[in-house]
């Protein structure tokens, strides 16, 4: 999006009733600065007037909720819309004078960052109904994971607080397993599970079809570990239940999200591309889908793709002098995460990509530093296939 593709740049600070618009002309001349009621009739009234003065292009602070009313009729109205990103607007604000906090100057902001410096500028999101949905439902499994975090968080404390040696033996994604979490909510915890004894929680475990019997040797072995009972067992038994239960809801939950989410995309084109990549499944495809809007060509480059990530090193530098190179802290969150994961999945199952975080561990990189250098490289073929609509092909990837 280039300057001579428009002729007046309208900031909108959103908000929940109402907003404040702001437009600037190609000399930067403020021809309208005021506050909006939220709902289409105003928002179209603004826009049909600004039009008659030339090509409108709409520039919101926040494309989701109190922000998609203005920029579905927007694209109704054929006004072209972009998004700024928060970090980009503080940055802007710092270079222009004043310091008040107001609605009507964060409009000024967000119109003249849009004039002055439109690469800092971001596709304002999914404008089809696949993609709107998708983002919904990627925003709701983002919640029931954390709220499925939450609970685990809560089993392991009381399990820390009344046996560690047993919680140890759930490390990682034990704990979640089918088979731990039916374990502990038929019995609650080590103290029960002691008193039924290992023959009868074997032969409970046979009867329900769980596959179980390796970590019901680990935590008969760490039971055997302590023979005192720590205050507050019996209370932090009973409680486990009611916790696994919830984490075996969410999980279903997720699951159903999951097949949602697999439903939508089946029809989706970049699916079939972005699934036929190692490392990668439904659930990361609609992240990726979804960060990037459902197009790459909003990026110039796979360079530029994967600082949008925050997966490419930042470099410190002071004149002549380069001290380094660090992992770059902003970014796409989601658009981050799902990379990583992706190249964590295929560093295990993946016989190439392995190959390449084992080439950095012997470089005297640590894991997430590997992963993160494997995902970048990984990034630069995902840009490719995205863009040309190709399938993956296996390859070397270079160091």
């Amino acid at each position: 999006m280039t300057p001579d593709d428009i002729d007046l740049w309208v900031g909108l600070d959103v908000g929940k009733s109402a907003h404040h618009a702001c437009a600037l002309d190609r000399d930067g001349r403020t021809v309208y600065d005021k506050p909006l009621k939220q709902d289409e009739r105003t928002i179209r009234a603004m826009l049909e007037r600004l039009s008659g003065r030339g090509r409108v292009l709409l520039v919101v602070d926040q494309p989701n909720t109190i922000g998609s009313l203005p920029l579905t009729v927007a694209r109704d109205m054929g006004v072209r819309v972009a998004y700024l990103p928060g970090s980009s607007m503080r940055k802007t604000a710092d270079l222009l004078p004043g310091k008040a906090k107001t609605d009507r100057r964060d409009a000024y902001v967000i119109a003249w960052a849009a004039l002055k410096l439109p690469e800092s500028l971001r596709d304002a999101g999914p404008d089809d109904e696949t993609l709107a949905a998708l983002k919904i439902l990627a925003g709701h499994d983002e919640d029931l994971a954390h709220e499925s975090t939450r609970h685990i968080n809560r089993l392991r404390s009381l399990l820390l607080h009344t046996h560690p040696a047993f919680e140890r033996a759930l490390k990682g994604e034990r704990i979640t397993r089918d088979a731990t979490l039916a374990l502990l909510e038929r019995y609650g915890g080590p103290a029960a599970m002691n008193a039924a004894g290992a023959d009868e929680v074997r032969r409970w475990a046979r009867d329900n079809r769980l596959h179980a019997g390796r970590i019901i040797d680990d935590m008969f072995r760490t039971i055997g570990e302590q023979t005192v009972t720590v205050p507050g067992t019996a209370t932090a038994e009973s409680i486990i239940p009611a916790i696994v239960r919830d984490i075996r809801a969410i999980k279903e939950r997720r699951r159903q999200v999951s097949e949602q989410v697999e439903s939508l995309l089946e029809d989706h084109p970049l699916l079939t591309v972005l699934t036929s990549m190692p490392g990668i499944g439904v659930r990361t495809a609609s992240n990726i889908l979804l960060s990037i809007g459902g197009d790459v060509t909003g990026f110039a480059s796979a360079a530029h793709l994967a600082s949008y990530a925050g997966i490419a090193p930042v470099t410190s530098q002071s004149g002549t002098s380069i001290k380094g190179e660090k992992p770059a802290r902003a970014g796409n969150k989601r658009l981050k995460n799902a990379l990583w994961q992706a190249a964590f999945v295929a560093s295990v199952k993946h016989p190439a990509s392995r190959t390449y975080y084992k080439r950095k561990r012997e470089q005297g990189k640590h894991h997430n530093a590997a992963i993160i250098c494997l995902a970048r490289r990984r990034c630069d073929v995902i840009y490719s296939m995205l863009k040309n609509g190709t399938l993956y092909q296996e390859q070397t990837l270079a160091a």
